[in-house]
């Protein structure tokens, strides 16, 4: 037995006995250098100043910065880039990547063979790309600022994080501005996007092809678009926030069995929400606020379950065209509408009479926008009243049969004004 323990230790010590602390001073090539004579598991304590030179981290290695470290690629392919096994990166400045879109260079480049990289509190400044996962195993991106481009045309520019076939991958709390999309996923699977903050960018997440993932926690300010979607199935969409982006806050295309839920859209110029070719989603306690168009379906989205949602000084509520009845109600809960005056005779929270948020004037004036010349016409304002007082002369279309008297109520972030709204 004590051989064996004295085996046991003899094979361990080895891995605390070499691993070591490396001094790194500014220098030509002095991080290059000192790599190339650091053991498995050495850390690189990098001494305040500017190191110019393209970086390759093949082993596992840490690079941490002791005090303002500043990693410049000297506009080159990429900064730094990770091909070997549990990498750290911590607290770095990192500029100067390429600007060669096909060979997608970046402030750092995580490679199918970076197993486990962990990529921590550092700044992206001005790269092409700033952190690019291109099929590392779950890979850790933590607490990252990433400011891209502003040079180009934003199609033009690259993406603050880009996600590749990167399954297990965590990108949690990064800010990220300027530049192109703020997280772009494309064929990925088993990842969470969490706690991240996106300004001043085309889409703040845009997402496709990845199932069975989690976006919790986001929030987007400004963008074109907030959240766009598409092409994947059992995602979980909870607590996100866009405030002020342009087109939509929420877009889905092609999105099914999947959890929408807890989401504040507000003052959205477009859509609040868009739901493309979208089915068996549950929509549920989001609050769509202050947009032209609350919520939008259209393309045959069908047999999702829409309930415990509040629709708030939208000028449009729902635009849905149907001949059929679409009840949006489940389990007796309905949403709540602002634009409905609604009773509750035995208090129980629920109105007492049904919600229909269009009537075929509606219809006629999405499919014919010239007849908005004719709105304040009597024969329009007689039709509205005649349907409003005998429902059964509407075409179709959404009905809420168990209206809510209180919306779901959804805070926004310290910082983010709600303007009153």
């Amino acid at each position: 037995m004590h051989r064996l323990v004295a085996l046991i230790i003899a094979l361990i010590l080895p891995a605390f006995t070499y691993a070591a602390d490396l001094d790194v001073r500014p220098g030509p090539k002095a991080i290059t250098t000192t790599l190339s004579l650091a053991a498995d598991g050495d850390r690189l304590i990098l001494r305040p100043g500017i190191y110019t030179e393209n970086i390759i981290l093949d082993r596992p290695i840490t690079l941490i910065a002791d005090g303002d470290v500043t990693i410049d690629g000297n506009g080159q392919g990429s900064t730094i880039t990770v091909t070997g096994p549990d990498i750290i990166i911590q607290g770095l400045t990192i500029i100067g990547s390429g600007s060669l879109h096909e060979n997608i260079d970046a402030g750092i480049k995580l490679t199918k063979t970076a197993l486990r990289p962990v990529i921590e509190n550092n700044i992206l400044l001005g790269n092409l790309y700033g952190i690019d996962i291109h099929g590392a195993k779950d890979a850790r991106v933590i607490g990252n600022r990433i400011e891209g481009r502003q040079d180009f045309r934003m199609n033009d520019r690259g993406n603050g994080i880009y996600v590749w076939n990167a399954p297990g991958a965590i990108v949690d709390g990064n800010f990220v501005r300027w530049g192109r999309d703020g997280i772009f996923v494309n064929t990925s699977r088993n990842n969470k996007f969490t706690n991240n903050e996106f300004r001043d960018l085309r889409f703040g997440m845009h997402y496709m092809y990845a199932n069975n993932s989690e976006i919790s926690g986001n929030l987007s300010v400004g963008n074109h678009l907030g959240y766009a979607l598409m092409f994947s199935k059992k995602i979980l969409v909870r607590n996100n926030i866009s405030v002020d982006d342009r087109d939509h806050g929420l877009m889905f295309n092609f999105t099914t069995q999947s959890e929408i839920t807890g989401n504040y859209v507000l003052r959205g110029a477009g859509k609040c929400a868009f739901f493309y070719n979208s089915h068996k989603n549950t929509i549920t306690g989001n609050r769509f606020e202050s947009c032209n168009i609350g919520i939008h379906f259209t393309a045959g989205s069908k047999r999702n379950q829409i309930s415990g949602n509040a629709f708030v000084g939208n000028r449009t509520q729902v635009k849905y065209i149907s001949t059929q009845w679409e009840e949006w109600s489940v389990d007796g809960q309905g949403n709540y509408w602002s634009d409905f005056a609604a009773y509750d005779v035995d208090g129980n929270g629920v109105a007492d009479t049904a919600y229909r948020p269009n009537d075929s004037m509606d219809h006629v004036l999405w499919t014919q926008p010239a007849a908005k010349l004719l709105l304040g016409s009597p024969a329009v304002q007689l039709v509205r009243w005649s349907q409003a007082a005998f429902p059964a002369l509407l075409p179709g279309g959404v009905i809420d049969s168990a209206p809510m008297m209180r919306p779901v109520e959804i805070a926004l972030p310290k910082g983010v004004q709600n303007r009153g709204g």
